[in-house]
């Protein structure tokens, strides 16, 4: 997927979304090539936050070694993957909601460009500020969710855009589940992580 696309997508039916239809990636193409380097994003920023501006951004969290930072974002790493897999099964099933049934292919160009904004946002960590973090994820969930009304209606081919107005809110609720499951992992592995650790202390 060419990124610079990105900003046309936020607003646009066609822009980007067509170039998408046309190559049509596999799922292992956009797997290997997109997800997995994209999602890797917040994993490092989380280690460069611990590491390097301890307490700043999350000042709730216990100070940890390399090692438990690491193990923290291996954990929410290996999730973020599996989620956006799980997202484009309950995509393709939510079809049903507009009476249509679109392949996993497209569902899954979907899981996977949707959530490009929030993997992005991540880079907010190089500024050592839970405020200005939190705006900026804030930003990054209203173009997700832009992403996902205008990629809704081309890739699943909807009659009319109320449909995809409909779809793309069902979407976006599973969106927001999937986004706090993650949370749920990344605070189980940090409990996991930094639980024995503290009590060896």
């Amino acid at each position: 997927m060419n990124t610079h696309n990105l900003p046309k997508m936020l607003y646009s039916y066609r822009e980007g979304w067509q170039d998408l239809i046309q190559v049509h990636p596999s799922v292992a193409r956009m797997f290997t090539l997109y997800v997995m380097p994209m999602s890797l994003i917040p994993p490092v920023m989380f280690v460069y936050s611990m590491l390097v501006t301890p307490g700043a951004v999350f000042p709730v969290m216990p100070e940890m070694g390399a090692g438990e930072a690491v193990a923290v974002a291996a954990a929410f790493y290996v999730a973020s993957l599996a989620m956006v897999a799980l997202m484009a099964s309950i995509i393709q099933q939510m079809g049903d909601v507009v009476e249509v049934r679109p392949m996993y292919e497209d569902a899954f160009i979907l899981a996977a460009v949707a959530p490009t904004p929030l993997w992005l946002s991540a880079f907010a960590l190089f500024i050592p500020s839970a405020w200005v973090v939190g705006v900026i994820v804030a930003a990054a969930w209203v173009a997700s969710a832009a992403l996902i009304y205008h990629g809704v209606y081309p890739l699943f081919k909807l009659e009319d855009r109320s449909k995809a107005r409909v779809m793309g809110s069902f979407v976006l609720m599973a969106g927001v589940i999937a986004w706090f499951a993650l949370l749920v992992v990344a605070a189980l592995g940090l409990s996991m992580t930094i639980g024995p650790a503290l009590m060896a202390r």
